[in-house]
């Protein structure tokens, strides 16, 4: 039997231990477009702030290719799938045989569309090499443009402040983390990163960069030139998509899989943030780029690879973060774009130190918002997993101290 993974992240990495558990013989193939060995994403902001060193991204050892005997083919990017012959397609023209294959090559920076954007110091935030070129281009950095109000923005953001640079966010929305939050939590996190020394501005996107050989200023869509001598991009992911054969394998904003993992094709699986499974607050397709489902998804992917099984329950959005001074969490549909079929409530925000806000449909949770005291979000987290159905007048889940493990 060979099994291949494209995609050395860590879905990749969970589904080759998997598939060893359950088969210890079978020819095992990891190709990865990086040369790294297996690190952790979610630490590269950690790199950047000087929190961490780069030898703390990891997550396995040096020998683990050794030790799970894994062929490793790392720094080639995968260029196309052979459905009919069962082959991945490589940069050099080499084909790579499979009897079962896992698409889980993750996602790539969205690109900004902007002139400019090939001068020095000009970056995006996703893989390990990007952490080790920011790290080397803080010496002499005075002043930094970070674009994008996300999670990754805001992680960068906070890294260049720490390091001591003077640090501006564009977002081109209204407000910071416009995708996990609402407009009340919006303006509460807007607050607080300028509380604390960041300039942000909204509504703003750069259409060019300047620069001789080195990028020394931005250029808005309003015409405004920021001066800066170090950039971050942080708009986002897309799925890596662009070898998968679509009239073959069904894609949609990544590769839709079924409750196994596997996709249109028997014997072809995806996992992790290339993957569009099913939501659970949703109750649809959905992708959640999220590190830990990644995790269970590459393992689930592998054991059922291997001859085993297994269903795969659902992915919920979900994100614990600390804004300076707020503790921020979201689950499932905090912020749906049409609130029509939604029952909304809310309390605190605006001047106060707390907020929470509960999105529910036909009496059942599906999404919530808090700010500060978030200790019972993993009840709230299991009543949206479960889709429990609300008993109680809603109105007595927004009184102070409500217990919410008494509706489980």
């Amino acid at each position: 039997m060979k099994h291949v993974i494209i995609g050395n992240g860590i879905a990749g990495v969970c589904a080759a231990e998997a598939i060893r558990v359950l088969d210890e013989s079978a020819e095992l193939t990891i190709i990865g477009d990086e040369t790294f060995p297996p690190y952790s994403r979610p630490m590269i902001s950690h790199v950047l702030e000087g929190s961490q060193p780069h030898g703390k991204l990891p997550i396995r050892s040096e020998r683990f290719y050794d030790e799970l005997k894994i062929k490793a083919l790392l720094g080639r990017r995968a260029t196309g799938i052979d459905v009919d012959r069962r082959q991945v397609l490589l940069p050099d023209g080499a084909a790579v045989d499979f009897d079962t294959l896992l698409i889980a090559a993750g996602a790539d920076p969205r690109p900004l569309v902007a002139a400019g954007t090939d001068l020095k110091n000009i970056f995006y935030m996703r893989t390990q090499a990007h952490a080790q070129q920011q790290v080397a281009a803080l010496d002499g950095a005075r002043r930094a443009l970070v674009l994008g109000g996300g999670l990754v923005g805001f992680k960068a953001a906070y890294g260049l402040l720490k390091r001591g640079l003077s640090v501006t966010m564009l977002i081109s929305s209204g407000y910071p983390l416009s995708m996990q939050v609402d407009p009340v939590a919006g303006r509460m996190i807007l607050d607080a990163l300028m509380r604390h020394g960041l300039t942000v501005e909204v509504g703003v996107s750069v259409r060019a960069f300047e620069g001789n050989g080195r990028v020394r200023a931005a250029v808005t869509d309003a015409g405004t030139r920021l001066p800066c001598d170090l950039v971050i991009i942080g708009k986002g992911v897309l799925p890596v998509r662009d070898f998968i054969p679509r009239d073959r394998i069904k894609v949609d904003l990544g590769v839709v899989v079924d409750e196994f993992m596997q996709t249109s094709v028997p014997d072809i699986y995806a996992a992790g943030d290339v993957a569009e499974s099913v939501d659970i607050a949703r109750g649809r397709p959905w992708i959640n780029a999220l590190w830990p489902e990644a995790a269970s998804q590459g393992r689930l992917a592998g054991l059922n690879m291997a001859g085993r099984t297994v269903a795969y329950p659902g992915s919920l959005s979900r994100n614990v973060m600390r804004v300076f001074d707020l503790d921020v969490l979201t689950l499932g549909i905090a912020n749906p774009l049409d609130e029509t079929g939604y029952r909304i409530l809310q309390t605190g925000g605006d001047g106060q130190r707390t907020y929470r806000r509960l999105v529910f449909r036909e009496n059942v949770l599906v999404g919530a918002v808090l700010i500060n005291a978030i200790e019972q979000g993993g009840v709230l987290r299991a009543l949206i997993e479960n889709q429990v159905p609300l008993r109680l007048p809603a109105e007595m889940l927004m009184r102070p101290g409500f217990n919410f493990g008494q509706l489980l």
